[in-house]
């Protein structure tokens, strides 16, 4: 099960979203809520197709996705693009996937004309390997706004240049 025998895809199919659904569950980090907003962001791209805000890029192994980025450019922004999700499924996690999915969105961003991606996450303590991940990847702290999610829960906003 290495990276290497991964392919990545970014049209999405109708069983992805019950693929991303397990994905994003198996990190045991989300709350049901938040869960069924990922599936929602595949519904409105498999319902709008190209007119969608939503964008995709998946890694499948063996004929099963096991991780998954989602990312759009930021209205009413000249090139910020925010990464609404990043998930690997917990069974190939620590192997470079992460990684890998990330970089390539990169790349992706800036062939659109992208600049800069955004990122958030929580401040929780639970949160810490997820923040580190950030900054391997070369992300920095932008702002941090605390109490935002709920009390003692503030969000985290990472940011990156990624185009001209």
């Amino acid at each position: 099960m290495e990276t290497d025998a991964i392919v990545l895809r970014d049209d999405l199919r109708p069983g992805d979203a019950a693929a991303i659904r397990a994905i994003v569950r198996s990190s045991g980090f989300f709350h049901d809520h938040e869960i069924d907003v990922a599936v929602e962001l595949v519904e409105d791209r498999l319902s709008r197709g190209p007119a969608s805000d939503y964008r995709f890029l998946l890694a499948d192994a063996g004929g099963r996705t096991v991780g998954y980025t989602c990312y759009g450019e930021i209205a009413c922004t000249v090139g910020s693009y925010d990464l609404y999700w990043i998930a690997v499924h917990e069974e190939w996690r620590g192997r470079g996937l992460g990684c890998r999915l990330l970089a390539e969105t990169e790349r992706r961003i800036a062939a659109a004309g992208g600049r800069r991606v955004y990122v958030e996450t929580s401040s929780r303590p639970q949160y810490e390997p997820t923040r580190r991940f950030y900054e391997r990847c070369g992300y920095t702290v932008a702002a941090t706004l605390a109490d935002f999610y709920a009390s003692g829960d503030g969000k985290v906003i990472f940011c990156k240049g990624v185009g001209a």
